[in-house]
């Protein structure tokens, strides 16, 4: 949250399963559209909010099986972990005030008197959350006795059902909207309250998020009958929600556009990049669309051609250098010279790239400094390197673009070091 010195040009607090990861997309092509326009547009003066119902456990799971970026803050639990950056430092002063009228055990001791009730896997049981799974025409009967009986023992809960199945006992204070008021409350003191902020949901648990004042609210095409419901009866004469057309991520990209927060194009819906006319150097972009033109050479999405790697050398510096993670050296135009042997190799294959907390610094006149994660998933496997690019403008246009100057690249982990031979780029 430190990350920027003033207000967020643009906030988004989305839900993930069936919002940002659409579960019936086998390639991720809505997921990874809202990637490459973050990345793009976004990341360097904006904050991103993952709000989910998953513990940190499951979390930390699907993002090892889709390809998402890191985003900024992650509330997980159905709103009752708030966490911060790369290391999701937790914020104390949520806890202490999730602690007010909460005690665990006096809520398991209530719930088993509930058979109805089935405890959901270990992982999904936190300190200020209690989960089970319930048929959906027992789900009223039981919330209204078992809340009576919490109320008797001196507790303030929170009980949410949503998906159909799914039934959360939390402090009062708790949830998805709370999280995020006293994210905006936290912002606000600090002077740095986004200019807009928009909330993404799906599901029963997400209703909250679009009840708290001054946010947009989208609720994805496929969302849930129970959240139309919730929005039938409490918003449908509120301008700031709409329900989108597109599904999941593709969703969230189109109330971008819709209500005006921001460029709303990804670079995945730009047929020809090399085509693209940028009014400015932006070293952002550049990234972005030179990984995007990676995967499709590989993916032979685009012409076998020699004019597209003149192109690319053209904006490689003739003394420019590349130095692998594995340590090794080369020239940026001997890289280039290897796309090559590599076009078509993914042809048909599930195989995407993508880059991850795009960060430019400018650090001369004419120079930028770029640090960011580049992943590469084929099949269920990925690797990651982090990356740092030297771009120039100097005797550059900027139809032409920057020059590339230096890539360094390393290993996030050590399970890149498998498959040094495979990493081009």
């Amino acid at each position: 949250m430190n990350r920027l010195s003033g207000a967020a040009r643009l906030m988004i607090v989305s839900d993930l399963d069936h919002t940002m990861v659409d579960h019936h997309d086998s390639k991720n092509l809505s997921l990874l559209r809202f990637n490459a326009l973050w990345e793009s547009n976004y990341r360097h003066n904006s904050l991103l909010v993952f709000s989910t119902g998953r513990s940190p456990t499951l979390y930390k799971q699907l993002r090892k099986e889709k390809p998402m970026l890191t985003p900024d803050i992650t509330i997980m639990s159905v709103g009752t972990e708030i966490t911060y950056g790369n290391s999701m430092v937790p914020d104390d002063g949520w806890v202490e005030f999730l602690n007010q009228k909460w005690d665990r055990n006096i809520v398991s001791e209530e719930t088993s008197k509930f058979p109805e009730l089935t405890l959901q896997s270990e992982t999904e049981q936190r300190p200020h959350k209690v989960s089970f799974y319930v048929q959906k025409d027992k789900a009223q009967d039981v919330m209204k006795a078992l809340s009576a009986n919490l109320e008797e023992r001196g507790l303030d809960v929170k009980i949410i059902y949503s998906g159909g199945m799914d039934l959360d006992i939390l402090p009062q204070g708790a949830g998805k909207g709370q999280a995020l008021a006293y994210l905006l409350k936290k912002l606000n003191a600090k002077g740095k309250l986004p200019n807009n902020t928009l909330a993404c949901g799906d599901s029963g648990n997400d209703a909250e998020l679009f009840s708290i004042p001054d946010v947009y609210g989208v609720m994805v095409g496929n969302a849930q009958e129970e959240l139309l419901q919730w929005h039938a009866a409490n918003a449908k004469d509120n301008p700031k929600i709409i329900h989108a057309t597109e599904r999941c991520a593709a969703g969230i990209v189109q109330a971008i556009g819709h209500f005006n927060l921001g460029p709303s194009t990804s670079p995945r819906d730009v047929t020809d990049l090399m085509d693209s006319k940028m009014e400015k150097f932006d070293p952002s972009f550049e990234v972005v669309k030179f990984y995007l033109f990676y995967e499709r050479w590989r993916h032979a999405e685009v012409e076998n051609s020699e004019l597209y790697l003149a192109n690319l050398k053209a904006v490689c510096s003739v003394s420019g250098v590349f130095v692998h993670p594995s340590g090794i050296e080369q020239s940026l135009c001997d890289c280039v010279n290897s796309f090559r042997t590599c076009y078509g190799d993914k042809r048909g294959k599930p195989y995407w790239v993508w880059v991850d907390q795009v960060l430019p610094a400018q650090i001369d006149s004419h120079s930028w400094l770029v640090k960011f994660k580049k992943w590469e998933q084929s099949g269920e496997e990925q690797q990651c390197c982090l990356t740092t690019v030297v771009l120039s403008s100097k005797d550059a246009s900027v139809e032409e673009g920057l020059t590339w100057m230096h890539v360094h690249q390393t290993w996030l982990d050590e399970t890149g070091q498998n498959n040094q031979t495979t990493w081009l780029f």
